[in-house]
This record gives C-alpha cells, sequence and structure tokens, in this order.
C-alpha cells in the first residue's frame, strides 16, 4: 500500500478550513499539521479534527521530517517568504493566489523550486472548476472558431481589502481563467481604478489586454456594486460562450451566434458590403460538478507521486503577477498602455 502525502497547513483563516477539509478527504492525503497565530482558530481545528497536530509556530511544519508539501493560506505579502522557506526545507508548496506580491519574488520562487526538484502550485481555484475546463476543451477543439474576445464583469459589495487593490483579489481570477483557456498571451495592459476610501487601494478598476491578432479583453472589478455578478462572456467566429458563475445549474451556454461577412473590403466598393446575422440554437453542456478543492487536491497529490507539472504552476503564478504589476503601473499612469513580455515564463 502506498504511504500517504503529509500535508502541511499554514494558515487557517478565510480560505485555510475549505483546504484542510478537502486535503482530509482526498485518497492518499493526509493533513497532518496546521499552524496559525490565533490560537482560537487552532481549537476549531481540534475540535473538527482531533488527529491533527496544532501549533502557532509555522517552524514546526518547516522541521518536521514527515510533512511532503506545505499549503499556505495567508495574506499574499507573506507568499514568498512561507513559500522560500518550505522550499529550502526540502517541501513541496501550494500557494494561495496571486503567489506573491512582485514578478521579481515569483521568479525566485520558480527557479528555487526547479533547483531543487519540488512541486510548486499556485491555488488558481478556477482552472479546476468544471466549467472554466469545459471552456478550455471548448477553444482547444476549435469549436469556438477564432477568438474575438473575453469579456468579464466580477462586481460585489465589498470585502473590502486594506493589504491589496480590488485588481489583485478580484482580477486575478480572470487572468488565471485566461490564462489556462486562452491559447495566447497578452501583449501589453491597459488599466485604470480609483479609490472612493481615503488612504486605500483601489476598489474599482477597468482592464484591457491585448493579444497578437485581433482578440482582446475586458476585466471590470468593482468592490462597490449593490449586486454581484459573476459573468464571462467568450466570443469567437463560431460559437460564443456565456460563463455566469452564479448559476446553480447551467454555468456555462454555448451561442451558435455571430456575423458573416460578405463583399469587397476595397474602398471604393464597401457599399457591397453586407453584413449577415447567425442566431442558431443555445445549448448548455454537462459539466463536471466535483468541488474544484477536491479536483485540485487530487491533481496535487499525482504531480507530487509522479514528478509532473501542475497545471497552474509557479510560472503559470508569475505570468499573473506580471499582469498584475503592468496593470498597476498603469493605473498610476491614468491608463496608459504597458507592453508586458510573457515570452519567457511561457512553458
Amino acid at each position: 500500500m502506498e504511504s500517504n502525502i503529509n500535508i502541511g497547513v499554514i494558515g487557517y483563516g478565510y480560505w485555510g478550513p475549505n483546504l484542510v477539509r478537502n486535503f482530509a478527504e482526498i485518497p492518499g492525503a493526509k493533513v497532518t499539521m496546521v499552524s496559525d497565530f490565533k490560537p482560537e482558530l487552532l481549537a476549531k481545528v481540534q475540535a473538527r479534527y482531533p488527529t491533527i497536530q496544532v501549533t502557532t509556530d509555522c517552524q514546526d511544519i518547516f522541521n518536521s521530517a514527515s510533512i511532503d508539501v506545505v499549503t499556505i493560506a495567508t495574506p499574499v505579502s507573506t507568499h514568498f517568504d512561507l513559500a522560500l522557506r518550505a522550499l529550502q526545507a526540502g517541501k513541496h508548496v501550494f500557494v494561495e493566489k496571486p503567489i506573491t506580491p512582485t514578478a521579481e519574488q515569483a521568479l525566485r520562487l520558480v527557479e528555487e523550486a526547479e533547483k531543487r526538484n519540488l512541486v510548486l502550485m499556485v491555488d488558481h481555484t478556477f482552472a479546476y472548476t468544471g466549467a472554466v475546463r469545459k471552456m478550455r476543451e471548448l477553444v482547444d477543439t476549435n469549436q469556438i472558431g477564432d477568438l474575438y474576445y473575453y469579456d468579464s464583469v466580477r462586481v460585489n459589495l465589498g470585502l473590502f481589502q486594506h493589504d491589496v487593490s480590488v485588481i489583485w483579489d478580484l482580477a486575478v481570477h480572470d487572468l488565471s481563467i485566461m490564462d489556462y483557456v486562452l491559447p495566447a498571451q497578452p501583449y501589453a495592459v491597459s488599466a485604470t481604478g480609483v479609490s472612493h476610501v481615503p488612504g486605500e487601494p483601489e476598489n474599482l478598476a477597468y482592464l484591457t489586454l491585448f493579444f497578437p491578432g485581433n482578440l482582446i479583453a475586458h476585466i471590470n472589478v468593482n468592490w462597490l456594486a449593490p449586486v454581484k455578478v459573476r459573468r464571462t462572456l467568450i466570443g469567437g467566429s463560431q460559437k460564443m460562450i456565456v460563463y455566469d458563475d452564479l448559476e446553480p445549474s447551467e454555468k456555462v451556454k454555448v451561442y451558435d451566434r455571430g456575423i458573416t461577412v460578405n463583399g469587397h473590403n476595397s474602398p471604393e466598393r464597401l457599399y457591397q458590403m453586407l453584413i449577415g446575422y447567425r442566431a442558431g440554437d443555445m445549448w448548455s453542456p454537462h459539466l463536471d460538478v466535483t468541488e474544484a478543492l477536491r479536483t485540485e487536491g487530487l491533481h496535487l497529490i499525482d504531480c507530487v507521486k509522479n514528478g509532473d507539472r501542475p497545471i497552474t504552476d509557479g510560472t503559470a503564478g508569475l505570468r499573473v503577477v506580471k499582469i498584475l504589476e503592468a496593470a498597476t503601473q498603469s493605473i498610476k499612469q491614468h491608463g496608459q498602455m504597458v507592453e508586458l513580455d510573457l515570452a519567457e515564463v511561457t512553458v
């Protein structure tokens, strides 16, 4: 019988309980220790999982010879230090998104993991949802045709963050989805944003990403909306996708709608150009309803056991952080386009 992969979890605040619950239920994995500096949170761990050791000092996790994987669910400002210490202790690392506050730090972690032949995986959770995996399948099999645009609205009222702006909190989801679903990387970003709370980071922002060809992406993120919206449109020459994450069942709908252009493109014969409209059927594909964190956890354990590269590895995390950094720079420059060079981090 194969031995379990032992997991130590740092952080039992907002996301930590979900990680512990999923890892505790995954075959081949065992959560052996949880660290948090708040004793009242550790008391909750002990009440629910009596066999899991708890500690207020995360160094205990790094020092444990039996722990194989360190999971980090702490504020983003602490990710780099904790992940680096874990890698240097010879542990595989699973870290919350975004991987680090800077691209320089993300690159350092990627290089450390490569040097030590360890798995570095980022919790880009949406890449493991049935909906996003289906969208990637539709794009990969060319059912959408040539891609025209990615357009997303991700807004709600709160939760205001004090340490990161709305793009680092919400737009990171769309950037990780795009990194997984779209076949190309953006070459530039333009962003605008504003803070309505003095002294706090931006709570509303608009990002536009430019891709080779005529593919464009637009992301609207906002903590100050009266309703919660999680809706994404992907338009192509053959089909169009509407992805509504708040839909209880039919989260993905595929529309056989679009246009056909007939006629001549020469300026003197422009009047002969005709735009035809196609309005076919709509269908909602069957989706895997397995909880994303479970799918992600199984993938992590598989990668650790077999030495495979995760779908959302450190370089995927680095690409996303590079875009977030460029978007932050663009906001400071009132929307000025900032060029990206993601070629060196594209596997």
